[in-house]
């Protein structure tokens, strides 16, 4: 019987460390049972739930090209609960109403106020070219970085800040 990703097999704890337990498979392979495969629940120490000579049923859950073998307890044990049953539809809160009630609020910009551009500016429709947008930019820009510049400044202590 080869080992095969999806298989389940009884195996025997050989060996436990901090990160997982090795089992012994059948045809005397090793896997590792990673300590977040061990239960569904958190395993703070692993040696909670395993103790070395334990007899486990472990699913593999993947098989590297170098040989090692990965696997996993709770996963074996996954199909063995019960399916869970459906919830049962919630009947003590109201229904939405279906949207098509509701009358279509526009999107962005629609009512009373004016359309604004991106700077929030008032100018109406740009007729700037290239150069001076740019140039706008750069100047708003170097603003930006002076005044927080000026700001960290003063709170790191750095060159000419006030104390006081």
């Amino acid at each position: 019987m080869s080992i095969e990703v999806g298989s389940k097999l009884q195996g025997k704890v050989t060996g436990i460390t901090n990160f997982g337990a090795f089992v012994e498979l059948p045809e005397g392979s090793t896997g590792l049972v990673h300590i977040s495969e061990v239960a569904d629940n958190y395993v703070k120490d692993i040696r909670d739930h395993l103790q070395v000579g334990d007899s486990v049923e472990v699913k593999v859950i993947n098989v590297e090209k170098d040989g090692k073998i990965g696997l996993s307890i709770k996963k074996a044990k996954e199909s063995e609960r019960p399916e869970r049953p459906e919830r049962p539809e919630r009947t003590d809160r109201p229904q939405r109403p279906d949207r098509g009630d509701r009358p279509q609020r526009p999107f962005r910009g629609g009512g009373d106020r004016p359309q604004r551009n991106r700077n929030n500016n008032d100018r109406g429709p740009s007729k700037e070219n290239f150069e001076q947008k740019m140039v706008r930019f750069l100047k708003e820009s170097e603003d930006r970085l002076a005044s927080l510049k000026r700001n960290t400044e003063s709170k790191r202590g750095g060159r000419g800040a006030r104390r006081g």
